[in-house]
């Protein structure tokens, strides 16, 4: 599933081609790209007609584009209250979710599952989804760590290229959990945004094992830990993310190259960078987590 690093590489793309452009028409042609918009795709379809997008944000895994205030008379929340004062399209992208920038006369993908149409006849935006995992939904927005974002990930913690983000209180909270280590950092109402791969990157950074208790993180091993967390995500932005498969692009359907750079993920066996010690690979929760036995010792009592 793509981390931060790769949603925000195809947050960047759609800027340059969809802010300011006016919607003429969506077409929803699998419902269940839009199965968490309760209204239903007639709605869906409706309500964006004649809309501007406005911008478009990120916030973890998440991104959303921004559409100002509803046009119609209210948008309803999970709790069953009502928001009028902004709108946004949530987009997840799941294991198998892209958003696609392509000219009209381009053909359809295979599984192309909603097409958002311009009134100037530009190019269009398409989202696709092999696996229909991901999906689409119109939401309000609602305010969180001093940001509006939209209502379903109001619960999520601010990523590490917030300015909202604040490392000291995020290194406090981590460390008044009682758990392993890499458990709080894929924790998203924590820090948002890291997922399998850069966690063990930057453990890997920081040279601290992933079963390490975070009871026992002191505050400065904690502070190099989100310190080595934002540098690898921006070493990964660089390159444009991770690629392992045809299913995670950018907006004009390239790869990511970081999969070329990574450290110790994936690379059971081979010979690490640090000091030559063969990358070793544990299983941890049903996934995989990868560590140096040298750079990275086992604490006398892991937490797994």
């Amino acid at each position: 599933m793509p981390e931060l690093p790769e949603v925000e590489v195809i947050r960047s793309g759609l800027v340059e081609y969809v802010r300011g452009r006016t919607l003429s028409k969506v077409e929803v042609l699998h419902p269940r790209a839009v199965r968490k918009h309760d209204r239903g795709v007639e709605h869906f379809e409706s309500e964006l007609r004649g809309r501007t997008l406005l911008d478009v944000r990120r916030r973890g895994k998440y991104l959303w584009l921004d559409l100002g205030e509803a046009h119609s008379a209210d948008v309803s929340r999970s709790d069953g209250e009502s928001v009028r004062a902004g709108q946004a399209v949530l987009a997840h992208l799941g294991m198998s979710g892209q958003l696609l920038v392509q000219p009209p006369s381009t053909p359809d993908e295979k599984h192309l599952r909603v097409r958002f149409v311009f009134d100037d006849g530009g190019p269009e935006l398409r989202f696709v989804d092999q696996r229909t995992f991901g999906g689409l939904n119109l939401t309000g927005l609602v305010r969180s760590g001093g940001t509006l974002v939209p209502e379903p990930i109001g619960h999520i913690a601010a990523d590490p290229m917030e300015q909202a983000f604040d490392r000291d209180a995020v290194v406090e909270l981590v460390r008044s959990r009682r758990t392993g280590i890499k458990r709080a950092l894929l924790d998203q109402s924590l820090i948002s945004g890291i997922g399998n791969i850069y966690a063990d990157e930057a453990l890997w950074r920081a040279g601290l094992h992933w079963a390490r208790s975070t009871g026992e993180l002191a505050r400065d091993d904690g502070n190099a830990l989100l310190e080595a967390v934002g540098e690898v995500m921006r070493d990964a932005l660089e390159a444009g993310g991770t690629s392992f498969d045809a299913l995670y692009v950018n907006v004009n359907g390239q790869s990511g190259y970081f999969g070329r750079s990574l450290a110790v993920y994936g690379r059971a066996g081979a010979p690490c960078s640090r000091c030559g010690t063969a990358i070793h690979r544990d299983v941890f929760m049903k996934r995989s987590a990868y560590s140096c036995p040298a750079c990275q010792p086992l604490p006398a009592e892991p937490h797994w």
